[in-house]
């Protein structure tokens, strides 16, 4: 199961929320997303997306994160601070500098049937409103999303009734 909806948000601005299940553990799923440099393997290749903090990326709360990238072509560079770290549970970022008027992403894992669920939740806005939001950044937004859904299925693919009877004899 794998979803993305962006909804106007109760406060102003926009809701994405995204969720899927992986199947492996809780546990594993966090300590792949502990690691800054999967970020560049969840972002679409047409961003040109390129952590530029040194790494390994010790991650906590207060820790900011350099990025560069291109939208539509256009070379942009952003910051996020890590603003709440809860292993294996949650984690929140937010943008201190970047191409959206405010961005604040929360990642909640939860252990469920069928391995982890992984839910997105960002609040975010646009410069240009409403009309820039509805031309380009949805699109893009829901696209980057759905992107990083297929490639975390490729990563954690679903374990098949043999593969899982194989282990167990």
């Amino acid at each position: 199961m794998a979803s993305v909806t962006i909804t106007n948000h109760p406060l102003g601005g926009y809701r994405l929320q995204s969720e899927i299940i992986i199947p492996r553990s809780i546990e594993e799923v966090f300590a792949f997303f502990s690691v800054a440099a999967n970020l560049e393997r969840l972002t679409p290749p047409w961003l040109n997306f390129q952590i530029l903090t040194p790494q390994p990326i010790v991650m906590h709360a207060g820790r900011l994160i350099d990025y560069k990238l291109r939208i539509r072509g256009v070379p942009v560079r952003w910051q996020s601070e890590i603003t709440e770290w809860n292993p294996p549970y949650s984690f929140a970022d937010e943008s201190r500098r970047g191409p959206y008027k405010y961005w604040r992403h929360q990642h909640h894992f939860e252990a469920c049937d069928g391995g982890t669920r992984v839910v997105d939740d960002a609040h975010y806005g646009v410069m240009g409103g409403a009309l820039v939001h509805w031309l380009v950044v949805r699109r893009d937004v829901q696209k980057i999303f759905e992107f990083r859904q297929q490639t975390l299925q490729q990563i954690f693919p679903a374990v098949t009734r043999e593969a899982a009877a194989a282990l167990t004899s």
